[in-house]
Parts: structure tokens; C-alpha cells; sequence
């Protein structure tokens, strides 16, 4: 007969054998993710890195993590995240549309071109530009990290078709058509005046243009209508790179499961942000609302400005966002986003695409140096190696290809 204390102390072992082997499936699911994580091509289709570049303070080449200001990727933070890859933006906040404008807009672009350049001529044993997917994976076989380049905002296109042309050979391997405002391309999911607008006679020239040269057309931030317009335009699959479900997440930058369907018909790709805002609907905080519209008022909803001027709105709003801080999304409300989008579109038509150094970052995954736990909660979850391999570059670099294979020779 057992005694109460025999009892317990049996308890007591089961409950301790419980937790040992917990533990033990725990560390097999963790090395099981890190091999994976390890053996594939992994791409980070949207960062704002570049913003950075231009800092005397910042230094690409090393752990950047106590540096004020929070930024989240350099080469180092790249390489202890085993991020092989990213797209660096060449980032143009929406200003006046005028010839005016269009030309400050253009050399600001420029300008942001050359530092991306220098960066990697400075530092030619850590990483190399990639205009290919085989560069990327060239790259990742010599233990370079590969950069990409993206254009954020057709703006600085301005007018003037051949620009496409000319950023294409500065490398630049997308253009996302706008940013938060409407430009002379198409209107903007976040602009308020764009009903019953979209793709502009000079935007289909655009996407026509791309598609000539081989360039992907992205699709984050447009309008609705103008994300219908460019399917019917384009001759290619087109990417979103970096955006969320709204099913998940009500804001006008996500894509609804009508838009994911479409995508995937298209047979283009969606690359999941994970800036908090678009993965988990934020509480009330009327504080940070206020100093955000404060900010954006200082900085003229931070329509052009000069690059000093863009620095300085940098610097400040990362100050805000330590005085009130925003309780963030997770890395599981990031995977939730990714099964959405899975069951939605198809496995072949998800991706990443943070948009760190932009606003990007989330609990378990705030900068480049913790990408492996994306990859560790996709284990969990029951995802295989080959559908992680798709999800963290495979897909990207297969409509990289289509639409250079669709390009005019």
C-alpha cells in the first residue's frame, strides 16, 4: 500500500521525467532548425539599411546592436543570423510632383545608389552585390553576404521612362511603385485620396518597361486598384515585398485573401513584413499618437525632405518609439500571417521580407542577428525543409528568374 509520501515522490519523478523529456524534444527541434536554417538560401526581400549607410556612426561591417538609435542589420548581425541575403531599398519619401521635385528625388536616389556601392567595394570579403539569383547563391558558397537592390517609391523615376532603365543598371531589381502618398505612377493604399484610382497611362508604361528589362514589379503599398490594374498589365509575376494578410491584420498596406488568390494566379510572390503595426493590431495608446502626429507634422508627413532632414526624422522617431514604446507582435504572430498566407496563395507564392531599419522588428525577431527563430517556429509548426528553403528565398529567387526569362533579350 503507498503511503501519501510515496505517492508524492512519485509524482514528483513524473513530473520531473516530463519536464527532462520536454526538454530534450525541445533542444532536438532547435538543432533540427538550425541545420535547416543553416542549408538554405535565405533572403530578406525589403530592408532599409541604406538609411543607415549615410551615418558617420554607423559602421556596416560590425555588430551595430548598441548603437543608438536601435538599427537592425549589418553584415555581422547578417552573419550570425545566417541571413544570406537582402534587398537593400533605396528608400525616396513621396514629395512634390514637379520637375522640380522629380530631379531632387532622382539625385537623392542616386545618391543613396553610390552609398550602397561604396559600402561594397569597401568591404569586398564580407559581401558582394547580386543582380541574379545565381550571384546570391555564388555568394553564400564563398560565406559573402549577397545585397540585393530595390528601389522603394517610383518617385525618383519621375517623368522620365529611361530612368527605369538607368536603375536597373545601377542594379536595382525591383521598384516599388509608391510609398505612402500617390505619385505619377499609381495611388497609394495609404493615401487618402485615391478612390477609384489606380495605375496611371504613364504607370502601365512603367510596369511595361520593367517587365522589358526584366525588373520586378512590387506591389507593396499601392492601392487596391492599382494592384488589380498592374495584374492586368504586367506580362510577369510580380511581388509584394513586404506585406501582410489583412484577414490577420486590418490595415489598407496587407493584402486581402482576394489579392493573395490573384498573386498566386499571377504566379508572383508576398513577402511577409514584419513590422508590428502590419502583423497585430496595436492597442490605443494615445500618447504615441500624439508624438507620432507631432513628428509628422515637424517633418511634413515626411514628404521631401533633404537628407539631412531625413536623418534627423530618423533619429527622432526612434527616440518616440523609446519614450512609448509599442508592445510588438511576435514571432508567432508572424507565423500565424505565413499559414494564412500558405493556405491562401499556395506555399510557392510566401516569402520574408522584414523591412528592418524601415519599422520592421518583433518579439523573438528584432533584428538580423535572431532570423533562426522564424525558422525554429516554422518547425514547429510542421513545416519541411523544402517548403522552408521556398518560404525563405526559394520562391522570391524563382520569379526573380521568370521575370528575367520574360525579359525582352
Amino acid at each position: 500500500m503507498l503511503t501519501m509520501k510515496s505517492f508524492t515522490l512519485i509524482i514528483v519523478f513524473i513530473l520531473i521525467n516530463t519536464e527532462l523529456i520536454q526538454a530534450q524534444n525541445d533542444a532536438a527541434l532547435q538543432r533540427k532548425a538550425a541545420r535547416i536554417h543553416n542549408k538554405v538560401f535565405t533572403v530578406d526581400s525589403h530592408t532599409d539599411t541604406p538609411l543607415n549607410l549615410m551615418d558617420k556612426g554607423f559602421n556596416v561591417s560590425v555588430d551595430n546592436s548598441e548603437l543608438p538609435g536601435r538599427t537592425k542589420v549589418d553584415f555581422a548581425r547578417m552573419k550570425k543570423g545566417g541571413l544570406d541575403a537582402a534587398f537593400f531599398a533605396v528608400f525616396i519619401s513621396q514629395g512634390a510632383r514637379t520637375p522640380e521635385g522629380n530631379r531632387k528625388a532622382e539625385v537623392q536616389a542616386l545618391h543613396i545608389f553610390d552609398s550602397i556601392h561604396s559600402v561594397l567595394r569597401r568591404y569586398p570579403s564580407l559581401a558582394g552585390l547580386a543582380l541574379t539569383p545565381e550571384d546570391g547563391y555564388r555568394l553564400e558558397k564563398q560565406g559573402r553576404r549577397a545585397i540585393f537592390i530595390g528601389v522603394e517609391n517610383g518617385y525618383p523615376i519621375g517623368n522620365n521612362l529611361s530612368n527605369v532603365k538607368r536603375f536597373y543598371d545601377l542594379g536595382a531589381r525591383y521598384i516599388t511603385l509608391c510609398h505612402t502618398k500617390n505619385n505619377d505612377i499609381c495611388t497609394s493604399s495609404t493615401d487618402t485620396n485615391n478612390a477609384k484610382k489606380g495605375l496611371t497611362d504613364f504607370g502601365k508604361q512603367v510596369v511595361s518597361e520593367m517587365n522589358r528589362l526584366g525588373m520586378m514589379v512590387d506591389v507593396s503599398h499601392i492601392s487596391d486598384k492599382s494592384f488589380y490594374d498592374v495584374l492586368e498589365v504586367t506580362k510577369a509575376p510580380v511581388i509584394a515585398s513586404h506585406s501582410c494578410a489583412r484577414a490577420l491584420c486590418d490595415n489598407p498596406r496587407n493584402l486581402t485573401d482576394d489579392m493573395l488568390k490573384a498573386l498566386s494566379r499571377n504566379g508572383g510572390v508576398i513577402q511577409m513584413c514584419i513590422l508590428s503595426d502590419y502583423v497585430k493590431t496595436p492597442p490605443p495608446n494615445p500618447a504615441r499618437d500624439s508624438a507620432r502626429n507631432a513628428l509628422r507634422e515637424k517633418y511634413r508627413n515626411f514628404d521631401d525632405l533633404t537628407e539631412q532632414e531625413w536623418q534627423q526624422a530618423h533619429a527622432d522617431w526612434s527616440k518616440m518609439n523609446e519614450l512609448y514604446p509599442q508592445p510588438l507582435a511576435t514571432v508567432q504572430d508572424v507565423c500565424d500571417h505565413i499559414d494564412h498566407m500558405v493556405m491562401v496563395a499556395g506555399i510557392d507564392h510566401v516569402g520574408i521580407g522584414t523591412d528592418f531599419d524601415g519599422g520592421g522588428g518583433v518579439i523573438g525577431c528584432n533584428d538580423a542577428g535572431e532570423m533562426g527563430n522564424i525558422t525554429l517556429e516554422l518547425v514547429k509548426r510542421g513545416y519541411t525543409t523544402k517548403q522552408i528553403r521556398k518560404i525563405w528565398g526559394g520562391n522570391l529567387m524563382r520569379v526573380m528568374r521568370e521575370v528575367a526569362d520574360k525579359a525582352e533579350k
